[in-house]
Formats: C-alpha cells, structure tokens, sequence
C-alpha cells in the first residue's frame, strides 16, 4: 500500500533561533520510500540530521530572523496490514522483562503512573493480566476523555487529562501509558502520522498519537482514542512521553503562522512517475489552518 506523507509548516521568529525538529519518519521505517522523507527548508539552510536514544530521527538548524518555511512530502509503501491483535499475549513479571524496557515502567514528565498507581489499581487490579488488561485501559481511557483540540496544552499530564476527562490524541496515549505502567505493564508514547485508511474520513490530515505496550517478548500497537486497530500508520517518534518525541523543540521564541499535514493512500495502479509528479504541491484538500496539538 502506498500512503502520501507530508506537511508545511511555517514559522516566524524575531532573532536567530535553533529548532530540533522530530519530523521524519522514525529510523525503524523499512518501507520503500518515493522521494525523500527529509526535512526541507525554505529558504535553504544548513541541516544536521541524526538519531537520539530512542531511534528517533531528528534535525537541527538556526531559524533565521524573519518567516521559514519547513516541508516534506514523499510516497512511502507500507503492509496495508491493521494492527497487529493478540488477545493471547501475557504479561511479563518485571523480573522477566528485558533490560531496555525497564526505563518504560516508571514515570515520566507527562505520565505519572506513580500518582495513578492506587486509581489504576482499584480499575485494573482484577483485570486478567496481559492483552485482556491493556485492552481494559484502553476501554477506559477511549470512554472516559472527549476528544477536542480546544482541550490540549502542552503542559498537560495525563493526571491532568483524567481529572478533567478532556484532551487531544496525545493525552489519550499519556493517560493509558501511565495506567498501563501503574500496573507494571512496560508503555511507551508514540507519534506519526495516521490517515483514514479503512475508516470513514473524519478531516483534514493531521499528525497523531497513540502508544505500544510489551507484551509476550515483543512491542504491540494500542491507540486509546480510536480503539480499534488501524491500517497505515507511520511511525515518526517513540519514548517515554511527548517529552521525548515534540515535534518542534526551540531555543528561542517564534510565532507559528500555518500548520499543514496531509496523510492520503495512492493507488497502486499509480507508476513509479505518475507519483513522482504528485510530489512537491500541498495538497489543499488536507489544510488546517490551525495547528493542532497531537
């Protein structure tokens, strides 16, 4: 299956400014790419790309003074395939847990599972272990928030999102994350792009969150908001919380002036030219002319 991804995003600043941008697909991406998946930016300016801990793609430059444009758009091939479902996937003891998953059990700046623990605790404690429990946190989570851009902040935690039963697709995953780890189930946040493939249109294309969980040896997809296993989604960032993966980290003030994304299928009869020449227009169908926080 093949998906067209991108976005433009423009900025202005009064002075220099440094940006850490975390917006390519994540290092893990194996699927073909048609174009490039690169960070481009208008006007040209130096670009250092590299991977952080996570594996996360990043890329730093100096904003000038004054208005920068920042784009990609490229096809990438993916499975088609939803979800991956096991209802049969076990929980693992903590002692039992692979080192690396460790540092996904404890909390984290958007995700107090410490804080949540006795309210996870008293929803979750005589769920089965395993699938059956994420899913009930999932459940719960997806029941419990009204979904709405006007609810997000970036200084919102995943206490914040339970007690006021609001948020954006970020505070859904930050909320399960800290319930799953409050019942030593390893969570780690999630961010990429997700259109709608096999699903009703629901708007314009838009960045979104959802989180993995490890369970029976290996990484599993859960997406809180949506609750139910989605087809195309491309990994962009993953770590503890939104801390480890904000789309645009500055050292220095700007105004966001315009905020695009577009996530569409492309149909396979399409040759290798024919998507070529679809690369390099924004495709306004998929505008937002607001920014949202995912």
């Amino acid at each position: 299956m093949f998906i067209r991804i991108g976005y433009e995003i423009t900025i202005e600043s009064k002075a220099d400014t440094v940006l850490i941008l975390a917006l390519s697909p994540h290092s893990s991406f194996a699927g073909r790419v048609i174009g490039s998946s690169a960070v481009q930016a208008d006007p040209d300016l130096p670009l250092d790309t590299f991977l952080d801990t996570f594996g996360n793609r990043l890329t730093r430059l100096k904003a000038p003074a004054g208005r920068l444009k920042l784009w990609s758009d490229c096809i990438v091939d993916v499975d088609g395939e939803p979800d991956v479902f096991n209802w049969n996937a076990p929980q693992h003891d903590v002692n039992d847990l692979p080192p690396e998953t460790l540092q996904f059990l404890t909390a984290s700046r958007y995700c107090e599972s410490d804080m949540l623990a006795p309210v996870a605790l008293e929803l979750f404690g005589t769920t089965q272990p395993g699938w059956a429990r994420v899913q009930a946190i999932c459940n719960h989570v997806h029941n419990t928030l009204t979904f709405g851009y006007g609810f997000g902040r970036p200084t919102k935690t995943a206490s914040d999102a339970l007690r006021e039963k609001t948020g954006v697709c970020r505070d859904f995953a930050h909320l399960a994350v800290a319930l799953c780890r409050a019942m030593s189930i390893p969570a780690r946040y999630a961010s990429g792009y997700l259109g709608d493939v096999g699903v009703p249109y629901s708007g314009p294309g838009d960045f979104c969150a959802w989180f993995e969980v490890y369970l029976g040896g290996r990484w599993y997809t859960f997406d809180a908001r949506y609750n139910e296993p989605r087809i195309g989604r491309v990994l962009m960032v993953r770590g503890r919380d939104a801390a480890d993966g904000a789309m645009i980290t500055s050292f220095g003030e700007y105004d966001l002036k315009s905020f695009w994304v577009w996530t569409d299928e492309v149909s396979s009869a399409c040759s290798h030219s024919d998507m070529q020449d679809l690369l390099g227009t924004r495709p306004d169908t998929q505008a937002l002319t607001l920014a949202p926080t995912v």
